[in-house]
């Protein structure tokens, strides 16, 4: 089985200096690619407080934390890529822009490379049709915030290869994560069953059946969820849920996944949650805090 040595990874916001970050520091080289000089500059700065974080708290090593520093590069050229083993793509999720950089990708990087997408919900198999290598192209779907969250869901393609399951298998594993395998079915495992329990918080909210807050608080202390289906929106991003949902709802059939007018409402808005500063909840005035302000 091939030993991945070098990453690149497209995509320079949350997911993708996430992502670089546990390369780092799992010994891998990092390349970090992003068309916005700022954006990588944002991600170098958060990667290196985080890695400076863990050495402080004894949770890393000083030579293993200088050593991820080290393995870290940012780049805006993709021509970065030609000797990296794998790449993974961390960028918006639309399928015709994930589609064209696959093409570019395909292009530069060495014929034995994977190409791999975190994709939460869009088909690996349609993916793979825009390359010449199809049996190297697999979803490695990492939540959200990946250096701390433990699962990694891998998704094969109609045409990925055993070997790129086991090398991509072996990769998240490397990086002290659970991994579980979906076929390339839409929303997969996670969001197949986290988007429809969203959407129907948002439809129990548009329906005037409970406030916010109750919602949230039902399903936290009624279920035992770290935190409610509505703030957990606010997180992801209600834009992410809204395309996760249309993608579930146009690949499945099912009118149960169709799109809650409230979400789409917000998202017209502008309201697209704590990146936002405003989703359902309102989050401006709530410097320094972790709870949600309630006046909306």
């Amino acid at each position: 089985m091939a030993t991945v040595r070098s990453i690149g990874v497209v995509g320079a916001g949350q997911m993708g200096s996430g992502i670089a970050q546990l390369a780092a520091v799992n010994g891998v080289d990092v390349c970090l690619y992003d068309t916005e000089a700022e954006a990588l500059n944002r991600a170098q700065k958060s990667i290196s407080s985080n890695i400076q974080r863990l050495v402080s708290k004894a949770l890393l090593s000083e030579e293993r934390g200088g050593d991820a520093i080290r393995r870290l590069k940012c780049s805006q050229n993709l021509e970065d890529f030609q000797s990296v083993d794998i790449v993974i793509e961390a960028i918006v999720e639309s399928e015709s822009v994930k589609k064209k950089l696959f093409v570019d990708l395909d292009k530069i990087v060495k014929s034995s490379a994977i190409l791999a997408s975190n994709t939460s919900s869009i088909s690996i198999t349609r993916l793979a049709s825009a390359t010449n290598r199809p049996t190297q192209v697999i979803g490695m779907h990492f939540m959200n915030p990946p250096p701390i969250m433990k699962l990694v869901e891998i998704i094969r393609g109609a045409d990925t290869s055993d070997e790129t399951y086991n090398v991509t298998k072996s990769l998240a594993e490397r990086f002290g994560k659970a991994v579980v395998c979906s076929q390339d079915y839409a929303g997969f495992i996670v969001n197949r069953i986290l988007m429809p329990m969203i959407n129907e918080a948002f439809y129990t909210l548009y329906n005037g059946v409970a406030a916010k807050e109750d919602i949230d608080a039902g399903m936290k202390f009624g279920t035992n969820h770290p935190m409610g289906p509505l703030e957990l929106a606010d997180f992801i991003g209600l834009d992410v849920c809204l395309a996760i949902l249309k993608v579930l709802h146009g690949g499945l059939g099912d009118t149960k996944y169709a799109p809650c007018p409230l979400l789409v409402q917000y998202v017209d808005a502008g309201r697209l949650g704590r990146k936002r500063g405003i989703g359902v909840y309102d989050y401006r005035n709530a410097t320094g805090s972790t709870n949600p302000s309630s006046r909306l």
